[in-house]
């Protein structure tokens, strides 16, 4: 199973001079400094919650069909654009959507509702494409925009690596504010 990004999102849940209000950075002279950071944080909270904070387009592929439900790895999702098999050609082709049901949104998942065209190669035979990610800022709560300026806030205070007498760890402010939008599976 692999994750394949095909759009990335157009822009990021927290502007830059939101996020220089947050360190209190007056000055220009660090914006791409703190841009980078911020694009930094926001990777790092989708990353660590299995989350999509703006639009964006992904590629689920898996080398044979579902056989029972299957978990999309990230959330929000939108919209399930695609669902294919590739055939003996290397194309893909369509499965019917009566061959499957769908659940989008926080807890979004796909089970086969029948048996679907079987892929010709063994692996990666299968794609799913969907849309990910909250309409657009300001449909992001809030409490993730906050886990984006901590987190960005301290990679910006913290620019060196850890090494031995400095360890870095994931500030549990973030993980706590996170912590409402991770899906837990048993």
């Amino acid at each position: 199973m692999s994750l394949t990004l095909l759009s990335p999102p157009a822009a990021e849940p927290v502007t830059l001079a939101d996020l220089k209000a947050h360190l209190r950075v007056t000055h220009s002279d660090e914006d791409a400094l703190i841009t980078g950071v911020l694009v930094a944080a926001v990777r790092a909270v989708e990353a660590r919650g299995g989350l999509a904070l703006m639009p964006q387009q992904w590629r689920l592929t898996l080398d044979a069909a579902p056989e029972e439900t299957l978990f999309l790895p990230l959330s929000p999702v939108s919209a399930l654009d695609a669902v294919a098999v590739i055939d003996g050609e290397g194309a893909p082709q369509t499965v019917a959507a009566s061959l499957y049901d769908a659940v989008l949104g926080k807890t979004p998942r796909i089970r086969p509702a029948g048996p679907w065209p079987l892929p010709v190669p063994a692996v990666g035979g299968v794609r799913i494409d969907f849309s990910a990610g909250y309409a657009n800022a300001d449909a992001v709560p809030e409490q993730l925009k906050l886990a984006v300026k901590i987190l960005a806030a301290a990679f910006y205070e913290n620019r060196e690596a850890a090494g031995e007498r400095r360890v870095y760890s994931f500030p549990q402010t973030v993980d706590a504010l996170m912590a409402p939008f991770r899906e837990v599976r048993l």
